[in-house]
């Protein structure tokens, strides 16, 4: 599976991801937003993101991230893919056969083909 079909599935089909993948998920954008802060701020805020639970200390949600997001996002969509290809709508222009933006899109970003 490609990155761009990965990132589709997991951005329109987040409801079926796994108890772990989405606290995976929410640390990986937690830790994302912690690196562009200051210094001065950055040891109060990741208190407040732990309190919180934006950030884990549970290895195995860790350990969904360890190789990276790109693969991570990969084997998310496989998995969904894998347990329920019927609630994933593909949404493939019929010209061109691309992927379109998102779910309802009726025109396609790559050749402009429009199905309204």
């Amino acid at each position: 599976m490609d990155i761009e079909t990965a990132r589709y599935i997991t951005t329109y089909y987040y409801h079926l991801f796994s108890d772990e993948e989405k606290l995976a998920l929410r640390h990986q954008h937690s830790t994302i937003k912690l690196s562009d802060r200051e210094e001065d701020n950055h040891i109060k805020v990741t208190e407040l993101y732990k309190e919180k639970g934006w950030l884990s200390d549970w290895q195995p949600a860790l350990d969904l991230l360890k190789d990276g997001e790109d693969v991570f996002y990969i084997n998310v969509a496989k998995r969904i893919m894998a347990e329920s290809p019927h609630k994933v709508f593909l949404n493939y222009c019929s010209k061109c056969n691309g992927l379109a933006r998102t779910p309802q899109a009726k025109q396609c970003r790559f050749c402009g083909y429009d199905w309204h």
